[in-house]
């Protein structure tokens, strides 16, 4: 008889996944562990998503050794439709660019009325107004690089509104139904400033494959993917395909691999297949 697929707590105590995540963290990895099964015991719809997936993604935040804790806007593991996908917060682009050390200045903030007079169209330069009301009008992302580089990009948010209702099949369900699934829903806010940052990022940012840039140009791939076998699958995409990008495993997930289950859950296992 087929033994039933392991539980992510099973996982969690496997001495290989563990090893893993302390080559990882070192004597972080235990309470990064804690934290896994905090986010998914609190989270009824990460409960229903693939064990595998759920280790998969707290991998890859591991792995840019960035913090799953929600209140903290670093990283995120979240559930979309059984699977369990990683996403980086705009203050995980912060972090992952200013340890590059290439950064004199990141930032992305909301912009209101007013305070935005117009866009150089040939330099992109923006020139500064003056506020005449508390409306937000867009969000802004700026980086100023430590040999005197500087970029910002601003999108308004209409524009704003029209990526996500684009790039992302549950924020478009929400303005259909009225509902209240994707975080852009929930969190248009944290939502607008990662993606202005990422946009500037992945476009005028250093993205290199040096140790000190990796991470930033793992992160921007491993983004609102589920981390696969295969690769980065994307499956909230605008025409609901799934997209696989190639990547080198981070967790290795123990495929034949015995786990170490309770002696009581065990027995009361072999009693049921008699």
């Amino acid at each position: 008889m087929k033994q039933d697929a392991p539980t992510l707590q099973q996982l969690l105590n496997s001495m290989s996944i563990k090893r893993r995540f302390e080559e990882l963290l070192d004597q972080s990895a235990p309470s990064f562990i804690s934290s896994i099964l905090t986010i998914v015991r609190s989270n009824s719809k990460l409960q229903d998503c693939s064990p595998n997936s759920i280790l998969s993604a707290a991998g890859i935040a591991a792995a840019l050794k960035l913090p799953i804790n929600p209140s903290l806007g670093f990283a995120h593991i979240v559930p979309y439709k059984g699977h369990a996908q990683f996403q980086l917060g705009w203050r995980g682009y912060v972090q992952l660019a200013m340890r590059s050390g290439q950064y004199r200045t990141l930032n992305s903030s909301v912009v209101r009325e007013g305070q935005i007079k117009e866009i150089d169209f040939v330099t992109g330069e923006i020139i500064r107004g003056e506020k005449i009301s508390e409306e937000v009008v867009g969000y802004v992302a700026y980086m100023e690089l430590l040999n005197g580089f500087k970029k910002s990009l601003y999108m308004t948010i209409e524009e704003l509104q029209a990526h996500a209702e684009k790039y992302s099949q549950s924020y478009a369900y929400d303005l259909r139904s009225g509902r209240k699934s994707s975080v852009w829903t929930t969190n248009f806010d944290a939502m607008a400033k990662k993606t202005v940052l990422k946009k500037l990022l992945s476009n005028f940012g250093i993205i290199s494959i040096d140790q000190q840039s990796a991470a930033l140009a793992t992160a921007l791939q491993a983004d609102q993917s589920v981390i696969t076998e295969e690769g980065f699958r994307y499956v909230d995409n605008e025409r609901g395909e799934e997209k696989i990008v190639p990547f080198n495993e981070v967790i290795d997930l123990p495929e034949d691999e015995e786990i170490d289950e309770p002696e009581e859950d065990k027995n009361n296992r072999e009693d049921k297949n008699d």
